[in-house]
């Protein structure tokens, strides 16, 4: 018999898949013909909120639902995340939604109205942040759950996970994900996030939970960008602008400019440029503040980013690592991907550097 709804939406981070989630996807599978998976957070390195990419989230839903994604009724896609414009983030949503109402539901065929011609729900359970997306996509009908699982926290069962001794609750994992974590238990990167894990538990006891005040510097000459690679935790190895906290006695535009030049050594062929020359490429009209509530998981961090804009030239201006940065260096922007940026730095060049 065909189901009434042609086509349901489930939207999470499934950090990991629990069987809350997997009760919401049979539910919906219950109810419509094709359910859409949009696993959140595609497109972020991993750090203790988001330990597992995007093709593991992927394989913990095919281990528990293996039968229906070979069936072609459940499409897991990635959905990237826009801290800064939830415009661009249901705009996304709904471009994955569309393609593959259309793709799947015309089955090679014409549609007189598109996606028109199919209903699409969104599903969620009333604990999760389904009440908050039914408000951003209001052309969806909605597919409420009642779930007995309702307690079920990823948050509750990575604290569990990340410690000396892992654990891995199987009384809220079905037998697939509870291997898979297992597994990855012990590898390299479970050691990498326990230690900064370990190191983010410690932060607010030395430091505080702020909130903080920071400068970021968006250095552009000739198609690259400037930028740093991570010495220390957190987010050892990542990139990230050049930058850092305000002193006290410090104004914040002056902080981006001494952070930029101890952690580059940003110089010309007369030496390191003085601050009054980097001062003169800034261009103060695209200064903007970047303050996304969880944006680092040190705590509250409101940053101000500041554009350089260099003169354009064939040899660039030579910088190298220093501070508390392992390495600086050039990068064409082109080559880059959000994946290789520490917390929200990327995000923050897609806007600055019109991207």
């Amino acid at each position: 018999m065909k189901k009434h709804i042609d086509f349901g939406v489930f939207i999470g981070r499934f950090q990991p898949l629990h069987l809350g989630h997997e009760h919401t996807i049979r539910h919906a599978l219950e109810k419509v013909q094709n359910l859409i998976i949009l696993v959140g957070s595609a497109n972020t390195a991993r750090d203790p909120r988001n330990p597992f990419n995007f093709e593991e989230r992927m394989a913990m839903i095919r281990s528990a639902f293996a039968y229906e994604m070979a069936e072609g009724r459940l499409v897991v896609e990635p959905l990237y995340d826009h801290p800064y414009s939830d415009t661009a983030w249901v705009a996304e949503a709904q471009r994955r939604v569309n393609a593959i109402v259309l793709e799947q539901g015309n089955h090679g065929g014409f549609q007189n109205a598109g996606v028109k011609d199919f209903r699409v729900a969104l599903t969620g359970y009333g604990s999760d942040e389904s009440s908050y997306y039914l408000k951003l996509f209001p052309e969806w009908e909605n597919i409420q759950v009642d779930s007995p699982y309702a307690t079920y926290h990823a948050t509750d069962i990575r604290q569990r996970y990340f410690q000396r001794i892992p654990e891995v609750p199987v009384s809220t994992l079905s037998k697939g994900v509870a291997d898979q974590l297992d597994k990855f238990a012990h590898g390299d990167a479970f050691r990498e996030l326990l230690e900064e894990s370990e190191y983010l538990a410690a932060y607010p006891k030395q430091w505080g939970k702020g909130p903080f005040v920071t400068a970021d510097a968006v250095v552009i000459q000739s198609g690259h960008i400037l930028l740093i690679r991570r010495g220390g935790l957190p987010g050892r190895g990542l990139l990230a602008l050049p930058g850092g906290f305000v002193d006290a006695k410090e104004r914040i535009r002056d902080a981006a400019i001494r952070e930029l030049r101890e952690e580059t050594g940003i110089s010309d062929g007369k030496g390191q440029i003085p601050p009054a020359m980097l001062a003169s490429f800034i261009e103060d009209s695209r200064t903007q503040i970047f303050d996304a509530p969880n944006r680092s998981l040190r705590g509250r961090i409101i940053t101000h980013a500041f554009l350089f804009r260099l003169p354009e030239r064939r040899k660039l201006f030579t910088v190298k690592g220093g501070d508390d940065a392992a390495h600086a260096s050039w990068h064409r922007l082109g080559d880059l991907s959000p994946d290789m940026f520490f917390e929200d730095h990327w995000s923050i060049i897609t806007q600055m550097a019109d991207l």
